[in-house]
């Protein structure tokens, strides 16, 4: 199988040089500058991120790529989560974790069941896999709401509000997350990894000599990983300077900006995968990567923030929560029937979009505890 990219797409790894560039040569450009050549940069590196996973799909199997993936593509988000904690930018860490889930769901599979949907009438994946995945977010988002109702109820209690105590609540719920999370890795690579096994293994296995290598495949995905994670340390240290010249909120740059950066490889791998019919690949990536944010990131955030000395709850705001819950809904609506259509992906889109809009109007708001 040849390597095959759009000249546009490879041009724009001359970001990645300039927006190096631009963050260590001195008096040379501006943070707004530096902010969007890495938005830009991270595309074509996402691409090359999207390959090497797509080769390993060949190797590995499409559950165990879709893992893997998810794996790499929460890892820049994490880098960005990290540095943006280490900055007591609290309230944008918050952000990008319900924008994370938000975003994977309603834009990465949106666009995914949508660009698969004009090239094939239906698209079918494992439901039974599917439901599996989305009864766990389910229980995550649950688990992420519940600091927010405690808060609301002490709040309007005789007693008032407690911030130690809501600390030590969202540490414990970090610890049960952090188990179901193992729970779900042994479902899916161990005791029930039959069900998410795509329907197109073996004919990627009788590809495999084609493609690339498994060792060629590590290797480019590891590097591509690698800069994707440098590029978006450099978002973090312009960050709070591009928001304020653009003229956004804090919590629109976390919920839709950084989350959409974060999930770039997300987005480029789903969309490819759906567009060779492989929908449980795309899937996968879209809940997989979700359930990893708020499963595994979220708690590992809590925890460290400790580190930085600005400990980190797990309290959102009501609009986020809502987006969350009403995430949820929808993917739990689409993974009932087993198949998608392009029509879904228009709608999973849309609602994205309106939520983007009720985050870009949303007040600045400032999160009670750190």
């Amino acid at each position: 199988m040849a390597i095959s990219f759009k000249p546009s797409l490879n041009w724009l790894l001359i970001c990645v040089p300039a927006a190096i560039v631009l963050r260590f040569w001195p008096g040379l450009g501006s943070d707004t500058a530096l902010f969007i050549c890495s938005c830009v940069a991270i595309i074509p590196l996402a691409g090359w991120m999207g390959r090497a996973t797509e080769e390993l799909s060949a190797h590995f199997g499409q559950g165990v790529s879709g893992l893997l993936n998810a794996t790499f593509g929460n890892a820049a988000e994490l880098i960005i989560a990290l540095m943006a904690l280490s900055k007591g930018l609290t309230g944008v860490v918050k952000a990008s974790i319900t924008g994370s889930i938000i975003g994977n769901i309603l834009l990465v599979l949106g666009l995914a069941s949508l660009c698969g949907g004009t090239k094939y009438r239906e698209q079918k994946f494992n439901k039974t896999a599917a439901r599996a995945s989305t009864v766990s977010l389910s229980l995550a988002a649950i688990a992420l709401v519940i600091p927010t109702v405690f808060h609301v109820t002490a709040e309007n209690g005789p007693s008032g509000w407690d911030p130690v105590t809501e600390q030590k609540l969202s540490l414990a719920i970090a610890f049960v997350l952090l188990a179901t999370y193992a729970c779900v890795l042994g479902f899916t690579l161990k005791t029930h990894k039959q069900l998410f096994v795509g329907n197109h293994d073996e004919e990627d296995a009788e590809k495999t000599g084609e493609g690339w290598s498994k060792s060629k495949s590590m290797v480019v995905l590891v590097i591509a990983t690698a800069f994707v994670a440098l590029v978006s340390e450099f978002l973090v240290s312009t960050v709070e300077s591009a928001r304020e010249a653009l003229g956004f909120t804090e919590i629109f740059v976390g919920v839709i900006v950084v989350a959409i950066v974060g999930n770039a490889a997300e987005h480029s791998t789903a969309v490819l995968a759906a567009l060779k019919n492989k929908m449980d690949l795309s899937l996968g990536i879209a809940v997989g990567s979700s359930l990893q944010m708020a499963l595994f990131v979220a708690p590992v955030l809590v925890f460290v923030s400790y580190a930085f000395g600005t400990p980190m709850n797990l309290e959102f705001s009501l609009p986020e929560i809502v987006a969350v819950f009403v995430t949820v809904y929808l993917v739990f609506q689409i993974s009932g029937d087993g198949e998608t259509n392009w029509l879904e992906g228009v709608q999973l889109l849309s609602v994205y979009l309106i939520l983007a809009i009720l985050f870009f109007y949303l007040p600045e708001t400032h999160h009670p505890a750190k």
